[in-house]
């Protein structure tokens, strides 16, 4: 299979390519588990705040690409190819998992405006309910020395080394259908892990390799 672009740094490899033609082409049970973070149907891209005025940024251009969930053939597809899965959003998406007592619950401290507080993550594990409080709002809601987030509706690096922490086992093989910022390409380097991640969006997928040898090289440097 020929892919748009393919970026490799050791353990992880970088996709440029629409996820569901790339999980087509990998076995059964291939991955340990799948992290992924799908469009939730919401319109992120578009989001007012109390005041009425509408968000404005220069991190992504306005178009269609959270107005609707995955596809059937995404999730069959997902499934598939990995043995157990967290799935960001998952309050969204119940029509295709199955119950599940395992939930991530991240605590983002949005306070006194019209944000959530938080964000939900299914899991298919049989393990207690998870929380993580990491404080993400406004001028907060990016990563230590970025002048700015590189995608709308990125998380944390420190939030997927938890996942990865409490879910994963390292050196085991990760899958990443929308990879947005790269941040779990990061956290995966950090916690030993290899990992797949796919990014149909050019700019983000740029932009989300940039990133992840900017973090390599500032690691070089200490």
């Amino acid at each position: 299979m020929e892919y748009s672009k393919k970026e490799k740094r050791g353990g992880i490899c970088f996709y440029n390519i629409d996820n569901i033609e790339f999980m087509k082409t990998k076995p059964d049970n291939f991955y340990d588990l799948a992290i992924v973070d799908p469009p939730y149907g919401i319109g992120a891209g578009s989001i007012n705040f109390k005041s009425g005025t509408r968000k404005k940024s220069t991190i992504h251009r306005q178009n269609d690409w959270d107005n609707a969930i995955p596809t059937a053939e995404y999730f069959e597809q997902l499934f598939r190819v990995s043995k157990n899965q967290i799935i960001w959003g998952g309050n969204y998406m119940t029509k295709f998992t199955q119950p599940s007592k395992s939930w991530v619950v991240w605590n983002k401290k949005t306070g006194e405006n019209s944000y959530g507080d938080g964000e939900l993550a299914w899991t298919s594990f049989d393990k207690p309910i998870k929380i993580y409080d990491k404080y993400w709002s406004g001028a907060n809601a990016k990563e230590r020395g970025q002048t700015d987030r590189i995608h709308p509706t990125q998380k944390p690096i420190n939030l997927y080394r938890f996942l990865l922490r409490e879910f994963g086992e390292k050196h085991t093989k990760i899958l990443d259908t929308h990879g947005g910022s790269m941040s779990i390409a990061i956290a995966c380097d950090m916690e030993l892990f290899e990992l797949d991640v796919c990014e149909i969006d050019t700019m983000y997928f740029k932009n989300g390799v940039k990133e992840y040898d900017l973090y390599k090289k500032q690691l070089k440097l200490f």
